[in-house]
């Protein structure tokens, strides 16, 4: 099993100096991708500008969007962003693709909100269209610049129910998802949900990526987790993400060994890690884990 590592975007105060040193140290360590996922109002650096500076400054790990919330942005110019940090990255782009749950990100971007599992169907089928040179109306150039794999990069649906799953078959190459308390029994619930629908679709098995918040190498280090997370997760109310943020419990070198074990049994191709904090000991901590982990 792959593991991975996201940037610490969604750590308040995290600096571009530490973003520079964070990129530097994954390139050069034990892990296949380097990730940043997507939200507007929340405290967070951009996503794309943020794999863009990622994927210039490494050249061995995978550039992984986990995710865009598609529906935020417009086909064309969210097709001719990821095609252009396709080719900056050399082909080493993975993107994950959802509709997400926060309504303000939704309010913020101007988008609606409603039906939006069945438009992302349709705006998936017209980034394909897109990244096969197809103008987007009669008449007009196609978007730019080419993919290096044609057709467009690897795409993972940020997929969770049955209904989801489903549709995700019939367009992702695989799905993205993410454990917020028992890792192995959220990732065997996804992955179970993701091989029964490509089954059924008639596709081959899927590629399955979980991942978990986690906090190493820190003083209160279980204290810092749970509040990332609570922050993290305020948009669904101070008492669900307090019992959610108590739940998580990947504060120990341990328990992210179990983790890791957990998803392999599962299934998972790649795990990947997101930390709760910005501060460079714990990717030191993290680091020290994984590299005696893919020893074994």
């Amino acid at each position: 099993m792959d593991i991975g590592i996201s940037l610490p975007t969604m750590a308040a105060g995290v600096t571009g100096s530490l973003l520079k040193d964070w990129c530097r140290i994954v390139d050069e360590g034990p892990y296949s991708s380097i990730s940043a996922g997507e939200r507007i109002t929340f405290v967070n650096p951009e996503m794309l500008v943020t794999l863009s500076a990622a994927a210039a400054l490494t050249e061995r790990v995978e550039v992984f969007g986990n995710l865009w919330v598609a529906l935020l942005h417009q086909p064309a110019v969210l097709a001719k962003q990821i095609a252009t940090l396709d080719v900056l990255s050399g082909g080493r782009l993975t993107v994950g693709l959802g509709v997400g749950g926060r309504p303000h990100d939704y309010e913020a971007a101007n988008a609606p909100f409603r039906a939006r599992h069945e438009r992302l169907d349709a705006y998936v089928a017209e980034l394909r269209a897109l990244w096969s040179g197809m103008p987007p109306f009669e008449g007009a150039d196609p978007v730019g610049p080419a993919t290096v794999r044609p057709g467009g990069p690897m795409l993972l649906a940020g997929a969770m129910g049955p209904k989801a799953m489903a549709r995700a078959a019939t367009w992702a190459d695989g799905v993205t998802g993410f454990a917020l308390g028992d890792v192995g029994r959220e990732a065997r619930q996804m992955a179970s949900l993701a091989t029964s629908a490509w089954d059924a679709a008639g596709r081959g098995r899927p590629r399955l990526v979980s991942g978990t918040f986690v906090v190493l190498g820190v003083d209160h280090a279980q204290v810092t987790l749970e509040h990332f997370a609570r922050t993290y997760l305020s948009f669904l109310g101070e008492d669900l993400a307090g019992a959610i943020a108590s739940g998580c419990q990947v504060s120990t070198a341990a328990n992210l060994v179990a983790a890791f074990d957990a998803a392999a049994d599962a299934g998972c191709d790649e795990f990947i890690v997101v930390p709760g904090t910005w501060d460079l000991q714990c990717l030191e901590a993290i680091s020290d884990v994984v590299t005696t982990y893919r020893a074994f």
